[in-house]
């Protein structure tokens, strides 16, 4: 980089600047922000994306490409040509020089609509923000629409699941609430077969890759695995889309499951066999928590087993919920009626013989409030 091009750089405003120079001007309404989701590299994100961009600009959008990663497959660069493409920024970081979306260069060009690839991605040290879903933040708060792209495997929540599905660990995470608090989500979807066949072509990955990915990452299993997480994912942002503007109104698309998280030693049982049915159905699953005045008075070992219980629901894709009623069969009819759940998982030990003679079971309390919902109980392990 030459000295002027330095200077010049240095003289542009900075990104606070450049935010409140447009709320001075009136720009006060927020970009919205539109995600392509897949499930894993290959399945056409990005060229759904630059599609939509030809799309918008077509129709006379101001549209411009902040950064697309085209990984050397000719169908995505020659779907790029056409559209205005901002330049980049050059980061040198031991002796290797990384280029990256220069979001100055996209708060200063403003168009109305920017794409921008690969949501999850972590920026070279050095850059002004870590990851690219915080540049996208300051972008769509000067009042710039976002279309971008990301894998269901660089969500938070499935992280870890992923990692062990695949073998691989993800290092690149990206919080749920990001994707679940866009304003619009697609998801971009291929069997595992047809994502397989297309590697097999040379449109994934240069051929020296090809054979080692479809080997590893990209088996027939782990794809199938990771397709339904994607589409748990985008089914559970339709379904509070859903439950947002017409509570009450319509009947439920999908069924819902929810299962008790108690820290007694069937609870992991219990949230691995709601998680299993809920694969079946394609349902969603909610872990019913413990009021935390009640977690608190727990002895250490089982606030501990909940914990664990916890994390398995987590990486499962299972959302949380806080009983609240001191009753335990009262929050969970109250959590019934908030879910519309038709199957609820509680974990269960044999009673002793005088149990059950002074009040009835829990189970047998749920029951009786919950004739319509299917009860599942579920026995420690052996």
């Amino acid at each position: 980089m030459t000295g002027a091009e330095r200077d010049a750089l240095d003289d542009r405003p900075s990104p606070d600047e450049l935010l409140a120079r447009y709320r001075s001007e009136g720009a006060t309404t927020r970009g919205r922000l539109r995600i392509y989701v897949g499930m894993a590299p290959g399945v056409g994100k990005t060229y759904r994306m630059l599609e939509e961009g030809h799309r918008r600009a077509g129709r006379g959008t101001d549209t411009a490409v902040g950064f697309v990663e085209g990984h050397g497959r000719p169908l995505t660069i020659a779907m790029a040509e056409g559209l205005e493409t901002l330049p980049r920024r050059t980061v040198t970081y031991r002796g290797m020089t990384v280029a990256e979306m220069d979001t100055d260069a996209i708060l200063e060009r403003r168009p109305t609509v920017v794409l921008v690839d690969e949501l999850a991605h972590t920026n070279a040290p050095g850059s002004a923000r870590e990851k690219r879903w915080q540049d996208v933040e300051v972008i769509r708060d000067a009042g710039i629409h976002v279309v971008s792209t990301m894998n269901v495997q660089h969500l938070e929540s499935l992280a870890d699941a992923v990692a062990t599905i695949t073998g691989a660990p993800v290092n690149e995470r990206l919080p749920d609430d990001v994707l679940l608090g866009a304003d619009e989500i697609e998801l971009v979807d291929m069997s595992p077969h047809a994502l397989r066949q297309r590697m097999r072509h040379g449109n994934v990955y240069p051929p020296d890759r090809t054979q080692v990915a479809l080997d590893r990452f990209f088996t027939e299993a782990n794809l199938t695995a990771l397709r339904e997480l994607a589409l748990r994912v985008v089914a559970r942002r339709v379904e509070g889309q859903l439950e947002g503007v017409n509570r009450g109104t319509l009947p439920l698309v999908c069924e819902r499951v929810l299962v008790l998280v108690d820290g007694s030693r069937a609870s992991g049982r219990a949230v691995r066999r709601a998680a299993s049915l809920a694969g079946v159905l394609h349902a969603a699953v909610t872990a019913l928590v413990p009021a935390a005045e009640v977690v608190d008075a727990m002895p250490f070992d089982r606030r501990r087993d909940l914990r664990e219980a916890l994390d398995v629901a987590n990486e499962l894709g299972a959302t949380t919920l806080r009983l609240a009623a001191p009753d335990p069969a009262d929050a969970i009819a109250e959590a019934v009626a908030q879910t519309g759940a038709a199957h609820l998982f509680l974990p269960w030990e044999r009673p002793g013989r005088l149990e059950g003679l002074v009040r009835p079971s829990l189970p047998a309390r749920v029951a009786a409030r919950l004739p319509d919902v299917d009860v599942h109980l579920v026995s420690p392990p052996a």
